[in-house]
């Protein structure tokens, strides 16, 4: 890019010559040293609309202005540069660090009007985030160069603007570079200027850094630097400091170990305050108890030069054997893996909507946050700190395409280090950061030794993880990370290795279940091991965004900040849809494999989130002999700021409520408790639930949000099958299919369903497929009708063997009962499910059952849906998943009915608990790639199962555990059909 010389002629930009973005070896120029000084009060914010234009490639000639709003991703603004999404592979096929000719450079430039009263001091630009190569001019004048496109970058402009005057800041961000060879991470790639842009004024004395240390005694250590644009120091300088007005002391003895030891130099100056809070009140995710940190820095005479406020907390984190310790206490980590992420801006996001973001995973029971794989917006740890939540803080790496060659290349060494050094220097005074990581999926090498050493120098208070360290083995006490923190490591394996002896440190998955589509299957088995296998201590799942993006459907372009309100519980308005890997017309891409959260874009909870709910519910509920126990399941605090209230669920008899006073329990403590009802003696099904709600405002719930739902059964069905009763034949056609009047088609044999992205990722589809189990064909053998009953046989041949399937109609009071049997040949092992499908007539648009529920469960995923009464219109039910599949499902259903606005419609009473499905799509509708494609029929479709498999998450990781799989030999299943 051209600069202006003395004369107004332009000549070669010494920034563009250097090509930096082919340049590992080069991470910055000109950049200032990352510190933790709160700069935002007095700043002057440049955000909003500035002169954009979208070259070719970093060197090519000035182009045509238009417009861009900062901050904010250009692939989003309506250029032509459109986003792309891989998992690993890098979007082009160079080896690195070489960089692809087409490299789209966005030029941003503006004007800036620097206050007069700015004259005297020290002038900074700040750039919040910019991907992936960041050069500054200013008046045509090179400034620097930065590269981390998650990290903020400062630049002294006090040589280069003059207070009072106009001066121009061009900012010329390069997306493809060497820095991209390692920010591979499984995300959208975008460009553009993500985070705000600033400019404020220091005194030319300023605070250059705080560091502020706790202890959960009370004692707060703070460091200080100073330092002086002109260089040296003036003499008589001074800090002071306060923590919500207790005045801070300083430390004269370290001031005298500095001069003793020499390290006092005419332009380093350094200081240290402390204090000890009696009565400390200690921080944890449970108690996130803050503390205002105010630091001063004086003139000799006196004057304030320059202050910082922080927020501080008091607790201590450390690895004792094979436990991570939170204030002495081994905690779990129930947590979640979370990107800056928005459908409409991409990875520019406001505060609210973070706050957003932690609010709806504390509302769930999550205390965890891993910053995958990046630093977060710094704002985001400001929330962690108020809302209360455990952060494994990541260094921006993952070099995922070229791991293994980087990992020791030592022209990357550099990146490395100055990565991690400077999320921890960012990041360090912040009591949710419990965890630094290294990075992901980088192999591991020397660059990471390297980059772990200047981390412990830096900050010698927190562990250190890195999942690639584990091909060294989970228990080598050699390697870099302090904790154990594979992926996606089965249960059974983390178990033994609890037990086998040999385990050394605290074993926390970064990733343990992926939220692909219909999934996390097995989550409740998972934590019922980690919570009785000491040295197993939780971990993250992956992930917290479906990263849909909003798209125009009629042009296929991002909706940009113009699609708001173009969406709502989880689906897209009509005329847009969530957009995923291929949907930009890009050849290279990983498909819907970017949607794998545990939210829909708009954050929008899947039925997941109620399973999470359940597993970490801070109340347990257990019968005890006649009784029932109460366990408080937190690690610092009472039931105190919750409320409850008692409901009894009668399978004939509806459900009844009562006030609950929850008793005064410790943290891990349990009380004894009288059943608050007296039961009915109809010998029906009863369940027992607590319902527990916030009793107070919480900065993340108003009061009343529900918090769990606990559940013990207190007494078994008890039902007996009605008796075949006189009356007109049951009727049948003649292919021996029941003909009814609510039926648009009769019940026959289903084993298929649409495939879930498990199913699809983990082969199991395929081996369906390739069975014919989604086109099956019946052959009826024989009809025998005796008196009011009819018996149907019928065969469905595959490449596996036959299947046989009978069905024996009965009449009963009111309506028909339907024996079924399905016998699967040993070739059919481990099918979807067996069961019936059928399809009802138009108008029945609302379903009631007794089952569990009210959301989406099935055998491996149904901890969290309570039995219950439960209703909802059909058109509810199915569960808008990004790629069409699998969904809607209820398990454990005891009985239904399906009705229109008259009350007329028909009844299903089941044998025994079932899954059941009731929706507008059959299986084979679902095979469209987005939720625009489908056309719902106007009847119902009714799957009910004798069994059906798991969901597991083999989509990336393991799939569903063998109890939860179908076997071959002979299903039976019953279900009574009436009319209401």
């Amino acid at each position: 890019m051209p600069g202006p010389t003395a004369g107004g002629a332009y000549a070669p930009d010494p920034l563009i010559a250097l090509r930096p973005w082919e340049a590992p070896e080069v991470t910055s120029w000109g950049r200032l040293p990352m510190n933790a000084v709160d700069r935002r009060a007095g700043a002057l914010s440049l955000d909003g609309d500035w002169r954009f234009q979208l070259l070719p490639a970093p060197d090519a000639p000035d182009g045509v202005w238009a417009r861009a709003e900062v901050p904010g991703a250009w692939t989003l603004q309506d250029t032509d540069d459109l986003p792309q999404y891989t998992n690993f592979r890098m979007p082009w096929g160079d080896v690195p660090p070489a960089s692809p000719a087409a490299n789209p450079t966005g030029v941003y430039e503006r004007e800036v009007d620097v206050p007069a009263e700015w004259a005297g001091r020290r002038i900074v630009l700040h750039v919040g985030a910019a991907e992936s190569v960041l050069l500054v001019h200013v008046d045509g004048r090179p400034v620097g160069i930065s590269k981390d496109s998650h990290l903020a970058a400062e630049f002294d402009l006090s040589e280069v603007v003059r207070p009072g005057r106009r001066a121009t800041v061009r900012l010329t961000v390069v997306k493809w570079s060497d820095a991209s060879h390692i920010e591979d991470q499984d995300q959208w790639w975008h460009g553009g200027i993500t985070r705000s842009v600033l400019l404020y004024a220091t005194d030319p004395l300023y605070l250059a850094d705080v560091t502020a240390r706790t202890r959960i005694d009370g004692e707060l250590r703070v460091d200080c630097q100073v330092r002086h644009a002109a260089g040296t120091l003036p003499e008589g300088w001074s800090v002071s400091g306060e923590l919500d007005g207790r005045p801070l002391t300083p430390d004269t003895a370290f001031d005298r170990a500095n001069m003793e030891d020499g390290r006092v130099s005419g332009f380093l100056g350094e200081a240290r305050l402390g204090t000890l809070v009696p009565g400390v009140r200690r921080w944890s995710a449970e108690t996130p108890e803050l503390y205002g940190l105010t630091v001063r820095l004086h003139r000799a005479d006196g004057s304030v030069a320059d202050s910082t406020h922080h927020r501080v907390g008091f607790r201590e984190v450390e690895v004792r054997g094979r436990d991570l310790l939170v204030n002495g206490e081994r905690v779990y980590f129930r947590g979640v893996n979370r990107h800056d992420f928005h459908p409409l801006t991409g990875r520019t996001v406001t505060y609210a909507e973070m706050h957003a973001d932690l609010a709806v995973l504390k509302r769930f029971g999550f205390n965890a946050i891993r910053t995958a794989h990046y630093p977060n917006d710094p704002s985001l740890l400001d929330l962690a700190d108020e809302l209360g939540f455990y952060v494994v803080d990541e260094a921006n790496i993952e070099a995922h395409d070229h791991a293994h060659e980087l990992a020791d290349d030592p022209r990357w060494t550099a990146a490395y280090v100055d990565r991690v050094t400077r999320m921890v220097l960012r990041d360090r005074n912040h009591p949710s950061v419990v965890v630094w990581s290294l990075g992901n999926e980088s192999d591991y090498g020397a660059n990471h030794d390297a980059a772990a050493g200047r981390l412990r120098r830096h900050d010698p208070t927190r562990p250190v993880q890195y999942e690639g360290a584990a091909k060294q083995g989970w228990a080598d006490p050699t390697v870099v990370s302090d904790i154990a923190c594979p992926m996606y490591a089965p249960v059974e394996e983390c178990v033994a290795h609890a037990l086998s002896g040999e385990q050394t440190k605290p074993l926390i998955q970064c990733e343990y279940s992926h939220a692909m589509g219909n999934s996390n299957g097995t989550l409740a088995d998972h934590w019922a091991a980690i919570e009785s296998t000491p040295g197993l201590q939780g971990g993250f799942i992956w992930e917290f965004w479906d990263h849909g993006i909003l798209q125009r459907v009629n042009d296929g372009r991002p909706a940009g900040r113009g699609g708001a309100g173009q969406y709502a519980d989880g689906v897209a308005a009509p005329g847009h849809r969530w957009a995923y890997g291929g949907d930009f017309g890009e050849t290279i891409h990983d498909g819907a494999f970017i949607a794998d959260g545990i939210v829909f874009p708009d954050r929008t909870p899947k039925p997941v989130m109620y399973e999470h709910r359940e597993i970490a519910a801070p109340v347990r509920l257990e019968r005890a002999g006649d009784g029932l126990r109460i366990t408080n399941r937190r690690h610092f605090r009472g039931l105190d700021r919750l409320a409850a209230e008692w409901r009894l669920a009668l399978a004939d008899g509806g459900t009844l409520t009562a006030p609950a006073e929850l008793p005064d329990v410790p943290p891990g403590g349990s009380a004894t408790l009288p059943v608050p009802f007296d039961l009915p003696d109809d010998g029906g099904e009863a369940w027992l639930t607590l319902r527990v709600t916030t009793a107070v405002d919480e900065p993340w719930a108003p009061r009343g949000t529900e918090v769990c739902v606990p559940q013990v059964r207190l007494r078994p069905a008890a039902a007996a099958p009605d008796a075949a009763v006189d009356g007109p034949p049951v009727e049948v056609d003649d292919a021996g299919l029941l003909v009814h009047p609510l039926l648009a088609a009769a019940p026959v044999l289903s084993l298929w369903r649409a495939p879930t992205d498990n199913d699809e990722l983990g082969g199991m589809a395929a081996r369906w497929r390739a069975w014919g189990l989604d086109r099956l064909t019946r052959e009826v053998v024989s009809v025998r009708r005796a008196g009011q009953g009819v018996t149907v046989l019928a065969e469905y041949g595959t490449p596996a063997g036959v299947v046989r399937h009978e069905q024996v109609f009965t009449r009963v009071p009111g309506g028909v009962r339907v024996e079924e049997s399905a016998e699967l040949p040993d070739g059919l092992e481990d099918v979807a499910r067996v069961g019936s499908v059928f399809e009802t007539v138009a108008g029945l648009d609302v379903l009631e059952w007794f089952g569990q529920g009210p959301w989406e469960s099935y055998p491996d995923r149904s901890a969290g849906a309570p039995v219950g009464h439960h209703r909802a219109r059909v058109d509810d039910l199915f569960t808008p998943y990004l790629r069409p599949q699998e969904s809607g499902g209820r398990h454990g259903v005891r009985n239904f009915t399906l009705s229109g606005p008259d009350a007329t419609g028909l009844a299903v009473a089941l044998d025994a608990p079932r899954q059941v499905s009731v929706t507008r799509f059959a299986a084979g509708d679902l095979a469209a790639a987005h939720h625009d494609e489908l056309v719902p029929r106007i009847g119902c479709v009714v799957h009910i199962d004798a069994a059906h498999r798991g969901l597991g998450t083999a989509s990336c990781g393991p799939d569903t555990s063998a109890a939860y799989l179908v076997r071959t030999g002979t299903h039976r299943w019953s279900w009574t059909l009436r009319l209401l």
